[in-house]
């Protein structure tokens, strides 16, 4: 299987880097994962509708660059599907045995992903209806991944 995670910023925080780098150590058992990043679009507040717009289509253009041909993308949305952890592994399973066996994830900026982008996607997840941290939902990410991976592979990890 070969995941590639394509985030708008990059980690800036040394303890959510530890904690990325902890789960990519573990998910090379059973993976090939790639990190993406792409720079965030500056911004000052408040943003009316059209700056707003124009922040996240430029986002998007950057983001679908980073997009690799013949995965299967699953953006991240807080509007999005609100899968169990055991149903997010039937869904990374179902794409190795009937699809490519690659998966995207898309995480976006501050201000979240352009609705271009959403459109591209495959599947759109959500975590939760909260909003959390760009930053702080790449940890939660690869550590969903990893768990997801561990329940196809049938080991204790997850309970």
């Amino acid at each position: 299987m070969n995941i590639c995670i394509i985030c708008v910023g990059k980690l800036k925080e040394k303890y959510l880097s530890a904690g990325v780098e902890e789960y990519l150590k573990r998910l090379r058992a059973y993976a090939k994962v790639e990190i993406r990043e792409t720079k965030e679009e500056p911004f000052s507040e408040p943003l009316n509708e059209k700056n707003l717009a124009a922040v996240l289509d430029k986002e998007a253009e950057r983001v679908s660059a980073l997009i690799p041909s013949r995965f299967y993308v699953i953006a991240l949305d807080r509007r999005g599907e609100q899968p169990s952890s055991s149903e997010l592994a039937a869904l990374m399973e179902e794409q190795c045995v009937y699809g490519q066996g690659n998966i995207a994830f898309i995480i976006g900026g501050p201000l979240g992903l352009a609705q271009s982008v959403l459109d591209k996607a495959d599947y759109i997840l959500s975590f939760s209806k909260f909003t959390f941290p760009h930053q702080l939902m790449r940890l939660i990410l690869v550590e969903q991944i990893y768990r997801a991976l561990t329940i196809i592979n049938k080991e204790k990890y997850h309970k």
